[in-house]
């Protein structure tokens, strides 16, 4: 689509409502851009931001799903969608968008810990372990992962591979480490 003017005007408006802090009065301005500009990707991400930022999750998961109909929707669009819909646990649903954003990235870390987290709401461990290995292979410092890896093993039975990753939290994350000692019961020693 060719930008012009009024596109532009729009966009410098619903900006500067949210600098502001004014978020409402932004969302009625993307939903004025919309009319405008039917399906533009921009207005669509922006004004779902908005609507989760201000709590409004189904309304949010609404607007990413018109956003990701398009042929060209982004991986970040697929990775929020997925994002909402774990969070308001329809596991199945933030599966599907969390792969359908890793088919675009599959280096998108944060839909591999977000597929992992999904597929831990389904039961299906053994699938989980392996999204989550994945995203701490690519944020190896991130602890949050390495904190579902933990009781994922505990879950399957497998507590030495837990007692592993309690002595690798102790390396750099201590306070995570010391949760999963209280959570799982074992005393690990470095």
């Amino acid at each position: 689509m060719k930008l012009d003017f009024n596109w532009m005007l729009h966009k410098w408006h619903a900006i500067t409502w949210i600098v502001l802090g004014q978020r409402v009065r932004a969302i009625a301005v993307f939903e004025d851009m919309l009319r405008a500009y039917p399906n533009d990707s921009y207005a669509l991400g922006s004004l779902a931001h908005l609507k989760a930022e201000l709590g409004d999750k189904q309304g949010a998961i609404a607007v990413y799903e018109v956003l990701v109909k398009q042929n060209n929707a982004p991986a970040y669009a697929w990775f929020n969608l997925g994002f909402l819909q774990q969070e308001l646990e329809y596991p199945v649903d933030a599966e599907t968008s969390f792969r359908k954003a890793l088919a675009l990235n599959e280096e998108l870390d944060q839909a591999w810990y977000g597929l992992g987290l999904a597929l831990i709401q389904q039961g299906r461990l053994d699938e989980a372990v392996q999204a989550l290995e994945r995203n701490t292979q690519l944020q190896p410092m991130s602890p949050y992962a390495w904190y579902q890896l933990g009781r994922v093993h505990m879950d399957r039975q497998a507590p030495d591979e837990t007692t592993k990753i309690i002595k690798h939290l102790k390396g750099f994350e201590p306070k995570f480490a010391a949760q999963l000692e209280r959570e799982t019961g074992l005393a690990v020693s470095v």
